[in-house]
Parts: C-alpha cells; sequence; structure tokens
C-alpha cells in the first residue's frame, strides 16, 4: 500500500485571529492526524499548520536566549541569594563573563534557538511538499524564511559561526559557517523574502498579530545592518537607516503615549508594538519575568498565585541612570513592599544596592531593584501571565536611525530622533548628541527587552570604549584584551553531538 504523507496537528488556540500553538515540541499532545494533502486548505488551517514555527518563540521572552543577553551586561545581574539562583555558577558566569563550554544557559541558547530554525525547516518542507499548494504558499515559505532569519540572527550574535541549516532534511552534523557569511545569507535572504510579506499592521489585520510583516521584517534588516562592523568588519549605517526609515515612513505605527502600556498584559493593542510573542495565560504560558524578578513577598503586592522567585534585579548604577521625572523609572520596584490593599508588608524593603554577587544573610534577599515593566498579573503564578513579549516596537526604529544618523554626521537629525523618545519619557531634550548619552538612552528605553548585550558590544566595536568588557559593580573585572567574550563558548554538549563544530577562539 502507498505511504501518505501525514501532518500532525498540535492544539492551537484562537486570538485575535491568530492561532499560535501553546506547546513547545512537535511530538507532544497530538489531537488530529491529517493527510498533508488535505491541509493548508482554509485560513484556519493554514494559521495552525504555521504555528510550530512561531512556538519556538515562546522560551526567548525570559528563558536562556533573554538571560545571555541581559545578565551579561549592566542593566541585569542574578544575584546568588543563600542557595536561591546559584545553579552551578551559570549565573555569576554571565555577569563575570567566564562562561565554560558547560554552562547550561549557553546550552539552552543553543538548544532554543536550533529548535526554532528546525521548526521553521520543517514547515518550510510541509508547503512545498504539498501536492496542491494554497494560492498565498510563496508568502507563507517567505514569512517562515524571515522568521528562521530571526532565530539565525540571533543565533550568530551570540555564537559567532554557527551551521546555517535551512533545509529540514539537513544531516544532524553540519559544519559552521563564518559568521560573516551567515550575515550575507541573511542580507540576501531578508531582502528577497520581507517585500513578499503582507503590509498590513495588526489593526488592519488582526490575523497578522504575532505574525512577520513586512515592518518586522524591515526592522530586523535594520538590526542586521546596525551590527554590520560587528559581524563583518565593514560598517552599513546607511542601509541600516534605510530599513528604520522605511518602518518610520510607513505610519503603520505610532508612538504608544504611555510607554508602560507596551507591556501590560493587555498590551495586545499598544500601537507601537511591531512584532511580539503572544502570551494567554492559561492558553498560552511562559511570559515569568515576574516571578523570575519580583522578591517572595511580591506576591501579596499583586495577588500572585504563587511566591515569586526573587531573581533578577538592576545593578544600583543602571538603576540610577533614571532620573526622578523619568517615567519609564516606574518599571522598577524598590523601598517599602505593600499588600494590594495598600498595607505595608513587614520587612520588606527592597533596596538599590547590589554590592556583591553572593551572600546568604537575609538581607540581601531585599538586595537590588526589581522590574515590574512587564505589568504582573493578578491571579497568575509559576506558569507566566498574559503580557506579550515585545521584540520590535517603532521606538527602535527611531533610536536606530539615530544611532546610523550619528555615524553618518547628521547629528541635528539624530537629535530629533532621539528626543521624540525622551519626550514620551517626560524627560527634557537633549542639547548634544554624543555616543555615551545615545547608549545610556537606548539602555533606559529597552531595558530587559533583550537588546542590552548587542547594543554594548556594537558600540564597544564602533567606538573603542570598554562599554561590554569593561569592569562593572560588583566583582566583573576586564576582560582579556582579545575581546573573545564578544561571543559566547559553542556549548560543549552540541560539540559532542556534532564532531564537525569548533570552540571559539578564548574558550
Amino acid at each position: 500500500m502507498k505511504n501518505k504523507k501525514i501532518l500532525y496537528l498540535l492544539p492551537v488556540v484562537m486570538m485575535s485571529g491568530m492561532l499560535t500553538q501553546s506547546c513547545k515540541k512537535l511530538d507532544q499532545n497530538a489531537y488530529s492526524v491529517v493527510p498533508i494533502e488535505n491541509f493548508y486548505k482554509t485560513p484556519a488551517e493554514i494559521a495552525a499548520g504555521l504555528a510550530p514555527a512561531y512556538s519556538a518563540l515562546t522560551p526567548l521572552q525570559t528563558e536562556n536566549v533573554f538571560q545571555l543577553n541581559e545578565a551579561s551586561t549592566d542593566e541585569m545581574i542574578i544575584p546568588t541569594r543563600g542557595n536561591d539562583w546559584y545553579d552551578g555558577g551559570s549565573h555569576v558566569q554571565l555577569w563575570q563573563h567566564t562562561v565554560d563550554a558547560n554552562n547550561s544557559n549557553d546550552n539552552g541558547g543553543w538548544q532554543d534557538l536550533s529548535n526554532g530554525i528546525t521548526k521553521c525547516n520543517f514547515v518550510i518542507s510541509i508547503i512545498n511538499g504539498l501536492a496542491s499548494k494554497p494560492s498565498n504558499a510563496p508568502a507563507l515559505i517567505a514569512e517562515i524564511s524571515v522568521l528562521r532569519d530571526y532565530y539565525l540572527f540571533l543565533m550568530t550574535d551570540l555564537y559567532g559561526n554557527i551551521p546555517l541549516v535551512t533545509t529540514y532534511s539537513a544531516s544532524a552534523s553540519v559544519a559552521p559557517v563564518k559568521r560573516a557569511d551567515v550575515y550575507a545569507y541573511l542580507e540576501k535572504d531578508l531582502v528577497e523574502n520581507v517585500p513578499l510579506l503582507s503590509a498590513d499592521n495588526a489593526t488592519a489585520n488582526p490575523a497578522n498579530y504575532g505574525h512577520f510583516n513586512q515592518w518586522g521584517g524591515y526592522m530586523l534588516l535594520a538590526k542586521l545592518y546596525l551590527n554590520a562592523q560587528v559581524y563583518t568588519g565593514t560598517a552599513q549605517w546607511a542601509n541600516a537607516l534605510k530599513y528604520a526609515q522605511m518602518v518610520i515612513d510607513s505610519k503603520k505605527y505610532s508612538l504608544q503615549p504611555n510607554f508602560l502600556d507596551n507591556f501590560t498584559y493587555t498590551n495586545r493593542g499598544s500601537v507601537e508594538n511591531i512584532f511580539t510573542i503572544p502570551f494567554n495565560y492559561p492558553l498560552i504560558k511562559g511570559n515569568v519575568i515576574q516571578m523570575y524578578t519580583l522578591n517572595y513577598n511580591n506576591n501579596l503586592t499583586f495577588n500572585l498565585t504563587n511566591q515569586p522567585y526573587n531573581g533578577f534585579c538592576a545593578p544600583r548604577a543602571f538603576y540610577k541612570s533614571f532620573t526622578d521625572d523619568d517615567a519609564r523609572k516606574k518599571m522598577w520596584l524598590v523601598g517599602q513592599q505593600y499588600t494590594a490593599s495598600g498595607a505595608p508588608i513587614s520587612g520588606t524593603v527592597l533596596s538599590t544596592y547590589v554590592n556583591e554577587l553572593s551572600n546568604p544573610a537575609d538581607s540581601f534577599k531585599y538586595a537590588g531593584a526589581r522590574s515590574v515593566k512587564y505589568q504582573p498579573q493578578p491571579g497568575t503564578g509559576s506558569d507566566g501571565t498574559s503580557n506579550d513579549g515585545v521584540r520590535f516596537r517603532l521606538a527602535d526604529a527611531y533610536m536606530m536611525a539615530a544611532e546610523a544618523q550619528l555615524h553618518l554626521g547628521n547629528v541635528a537629525g539624530a537629535l530629533v530622533n532621539v528626543n521624540l523618545i525622551r519626550a514620551r519619557a517626560g524627560v527634557a531634550p537633549f542639547a548634544t548628541l554624543t555616543m555615551d548619552n545615545l547608549l545610556a538612552e537606548r539602555g533606559r528605553e529597552f531595558a530587559w527587552e533583550g537588546w542590552r548585550r548587542n547594543d554594548l558590544i556594537r558600540f564597544e566595536v564602533a567606538t573603542g570604549t570598554k562599554y561590554y568588557t569593561g569592569p562593572r559593580t560588583p566583582g566583573k573585572v576586564q576582560d582579556a584584551a582579545d575581546n573573545h567574550t564578544f561571543v559566547f563558548p559553542i556549548p560543549q554538549p552540541q560539540i559532542n553531538t556534532n564532531p564537525l563544530l569548533t570552540q571559539n577562539p578564548g574558550y
């Protein structure tokens, strides 16, 4: 008997016209089995067919990739409080830039991004294999190709030379490709595919919410060009400006009047957010930032169903970079803590000081400003919240444009773009713009959105100032002069699996 190709469908939930898979592995919880030739016939089937590629974004919001990109920088630290958050020293290694090839976050980041790439290749292979393809098959393939480019971008940014896997049937052992060649592939693929995506935003077409559209694709292309000097040795400021300006000039998005409204647990209505990772507790779980950062007793503050884990916090120097009149300072929780009804929580006073990496004292449980940028959601706990994870928003288009303009000598134009962002925050405009205050402004605007490591390295490469590799309090010394810490080590478990991988220099 002739074998039929079978597509295993996963549980999906309809949210504002979008179907999004709620689990992480392709082989989990299949609810039906459909011959491929009978699938991809309706909009709902098409959305469900794309869902596995998008579901792999879920862990990027708070887990390994996020922690690699934030806890290695000046804006987030994960101290060891007694026995809590030691985790084999993995988090301290991130802060001190002493990550080794057996670091759990390092290996987890590689796995999470590889999983996303594999799922994209799987979905593309299914569509290509259909005997009767939907009329919009080229657009669907282009969309998932751009999503794959996003995973590849994050992976080469973290690890440098990586396997460039663009087919589902690729061998398990694939030799790495030089970072400059990954860059060239991404540039070509994005230039070809982004124009094929929908030009509608989620307001015009709610079914586009959580999907890559043209404007999300152009944000990724602008980000790629912005980092060209890091990846290839040759800056591409004019191209970065071109694509950031295309997003601005599209008028598809505008700055949300209240900065923090971009991050509420009802932030689906933001007019600024361009590309997000949808969450919808209890159907789509995984945005657990409130659990990772808040103090144990803050469950009483926000009526949470579980005690938070008392981990992530902001170093004092970063917290102090926000002036009192800056609306963005409200993203930090410090001082005496209160119950939801306004009563003081006994003994719970959050200090801005984090003067050491480890301390068993009870007082250290309250060290560090905690983030409420993503508004805590009452009635939720360890499974996560409904806050959609923000990947790209219009403010970053303005700030990328400003950075490119500054490098190109258009200081006046750059100042206009940065001061738009400062005006929204309620702070006085800059009279002049330097690389230092531009980088500081990026920190305040995009704190804990997963871009700080990328920013610090890019500014260091462009200027020579030790923004990323320099010493920091507490307990981080100057990195080695070879700057090998600009990338993380290739995880040893991955080398054990794929002997064609070679370790990055310095590790």
